[in-house]
């Protein structure tokens, strides 16, 4: 359990972490639900079986005096520990830069937006356009009036600001591992003037050649793979949260939480990234595509 915090873990992720935390310290002591409200019966405060599993999926709140009860009753004593902990709970509201960007973005983003800020690593299928980390200013804009005609031109240019503040991630003095399987589609598919395409595929070459970026390009070639259910993520939060998954679709954003679930992501993710181009020869083919552009 680590105990150093990325200084921009914002709120969300905190909550994450501390609930996390929590249900891990209960695993561990090898209490179930109702031996823990047994021992917290004596303790102070109103307390049911119901709470407690609650507090651990993240549907209620919990005070610090709350949290520091159930260390006692999983025999936190490590003072360490407990400052960490306990500071998780205290500073589980504070929140940061993307409070003044998440108007700009749809609503069913705002999730992503909750936890993008402080990822350890993202693996990210993408099987339509460009990821919103990678994507250009230009190629965002196209974009985004490509899919909301008629959408007034201030929202846009807020949406494009937006979209190019979260990169940050990628520029920060410990940036996000970022690992990317691009459908051979994506590179073909205009998104703008050949010009704006041309400018988004060097924004590609100049990632691919950062130390902290990973791109591979899947072939059509391949055929039938497990990119044909469609794009999303694999994300790595601080510990001790372990890797979710996300997706995006008509129906709205879903974190994936379920653990054989997850699994299932990441063994798909090994067959794509067996099935897709090398990082070398992907750079190749990105640089070759750029040229049906001219």
């Amino acid at each position: 359990m680590s105990r150093q915090e990325n200084p921009v873990v914002n709120a969300t992720v905190r909550r994450w972490q501390l609930t996390e935390t929590l249900k891990q310290l209960r695993d561990r002591s090898g209490f179930t639900l109702d031996e823990v409200v047994e021992r917290l019966q004596d303790r102070g405060g109103k307390w049911s079986r119901s709470k407690v599993s609650r507090i651990e999926k993240r549907e209620q709140g919990v005070k610090d005096y709350d949290v520091e009860r159930l260390l006692d009753v999983y025999d936190v004593t490590d003072p360490d520990v407990r400052e960490w902990i306990l500071g998780l709970a205290a500073r589980a509201d504070e929140r940061g830069y993307w409070l003044g960007i998440r108007k700009d973005l749809p609503e069913d983003f705002h999730g992503l937006l909750n936890v993008e800020a402080a990822l350890i690593a993202r693996r990210q299928l993408e099987t339509m356009v460009v990821p919103g980390l990678l994507q250009t200013p230009d190629y965002t804009r196209a974009l985004v009036i490509g899919a909301n005609p008629g959408m007034a031109h201030e929202l846009v240019e807020r949406r494009v600001l937006a979209r190019a503040a979260r990169q940050r991630v990628l520029t920060r003095p410990e940036p996000l591992r970022y690992h990317v399987i691009l459908d051979e589609t994506v590179l073909e598919r205009p998104i703008g003037t050949p010009s704006v395409m041309r400018g988004q595929l060097a924004r590609l070459i100049d990632a691919a050649e950062a130390e902290h970026t990973t791109i591979q390009v899947l072939p059509r070639s391949v055929g039938a793979s497990p990119a044909l259910d469609g794009s999303y993520s694999i994300l790595t939060m601080p510990d001790p949260i372990p890797d979710v998954g996300y997706t995006e679709g008509p129906g709205g954003a879903v974190f994936i939480e379920d653990r054989t679930e997850v699994r299932t992501c990441i063994e798909r993710w090994g067959i794509l990234t067996d099935s897709a181009l090398s990082p070398v020869d992907s750079l190749a083919w990105i640089k070759s595509t750029g040229k049906t552009y001219d």
